[in-house]
């Protein structure tokens, strides 16, 4: 981080006067355009679960107030919305310094209509009009420490980005800028997958914590602004079958633990790290339990990787020549392993010895 990056980052955790060490907020918009399944998976989350990042169970980690619908006992139709909502509006008017801002589903663009609107969270308390989802990025990100988007929708446009949608949906990088940062000097911070692997946004969120308590340098992203440490091997590197791909051995039906390749898995290109991670403890994980790859987790998703089910472009060319090259290496793997697949020469049944041994009696 440099100079300027680092003292934005300081003034960003100055604590709020009277207040020895001001927490640090999570203000969380689910009201993208979203089947909230970014939401409920991370409910799932174990390195670190969420509760351990809630209740500060980890060492060193600054305390912090989730403002989140999923979990967030304010929020509810009658009474308590109002109360829920009002946090937004706190961090609207530099109230509550510093926070983060968690976008949940793709922004819609409000301004390719005659009237009405595409999504909005809570009321204008004087017209009572929705504030669309939007409007609330656009009065937000200016003020945050970081902005994170979670899931494919939020990160590239996901689903409701295909081409010919109505809304006009994007990314919050299509929609702030792909060079825009935090007034912490901090990117946008892309955590894809439909939905979110669970531990990668833990793990996300939890680095950016640190990093706000000074404890961890700049968040490291790539080109597309996922984090590097999580998104920098391929699925196919990261895959239990991948040996079979070397070896020219591909399944033809699903339930074969053969590589996926020619029925649609798009494994060898996709930045993901789901097969090694598994998806709750270690457990699942798309190739994992038989699912083909269809890139969720890639900026192009759905769009460029459609059909699911075909063979994927190139995979005809690359596994004919795997397939070729793999039966010879299989016959020479196959001599080797007749002559080492049984025990030495001077092994033998029987009980006298032939090793060389002498007893000293």
């Amino acid at each position: 981080m440099d100079a300027t990056a680092s003292t934005q980052n300081d003034a960003a955790r100055t604590p709020a006067a009277g207040d020895e060490q001001a927490p640090i907020h999570i203000l969380w918009i689910n009201a993208g355009l979203s089947c909230d399944g970014d939401s409920v998976s991370l409910t799932a989350a174990t390195l670190p679960s969420i509760e351990e990042i809630v209740l500060g169970g980890l060492p060193g980690l600054p305390e912090i107030q989730v403002h989140w619908p999923l979990i967030d006992f304010e929020c509810g139709p009658v009474g308590g919305a109002d109360t829920f909502i009002e946090w937004f509006f706190k961090a609207e008017r530099g109230e509550i310094e510093p926070f983060v801002l968690v976008v949940e589903g793709s922004i819609p663009n409000e301004a390719i209509k005659a009237e009405g609107y595409w999504c909005g969270f809570g009321d204008n308390p004087e017209t009572g009009q929705p504030i669309t989802t939007s409007e609330w990025i656009d009065r937000l990100a200016p003020k945050a420490l970081a902005v994170v988007a979670i899931g494919t929708c939020a990160t590239y446009g996901g689903i409701h980005a295909m081409e010919g949608n109505p809304t006009g949906a994007m990314g919050v990088p299509d929609y702030l800028g792909w060079e825009w940062k935090s007034k912490a000097g901090i990117p946008i911070v892309c955590v894809p997958g439909c939905p979110i692997q669970p531990d990668n946004f833990a793990e996300t969120l939890t680095y950016l914590l640190y990093q706000a308590a000074g404890s961890a340098p700049m968040i490291p992203l790539d080109d597309k602004l996922r984090p590097a440490w999580l998104f920098g091997a391929t699925v196919h590197e990261g895959c239990d079958r991948a040996g079979y791909y070397e070896q020219g051995q591909f399944a033809d039906r699903y339930d074969s633990p053969q590589c996926l390749v020619k029925i649609g898995c798009w494994g060898p290109v996709v930045k993901c790290n789901v097969p090694k991670r598994g998806w709750m403890d270690g457990i699942g994980g798309c190739p994992n339990v038989g699912g083909i790859c269809i890139a969720c987790t890639m900026p192009g998703f759905p769009d460029m990787f459609m059909p699911f089910m075909d063979e994927p472009p190139g995979a005809r060319l690359s596994s004919t020549a795997s397939g070729a090259y793999g039966a010879a290496i299989r016959r020479l793997r196959s001599i080797t392993a007749r002559t080492v697949d049984k025990e030495p020469k001077w092994r033998h049944t029987g009980r006298k010895l032939t090793t060389g041994y002498k007893a000293p009696w």
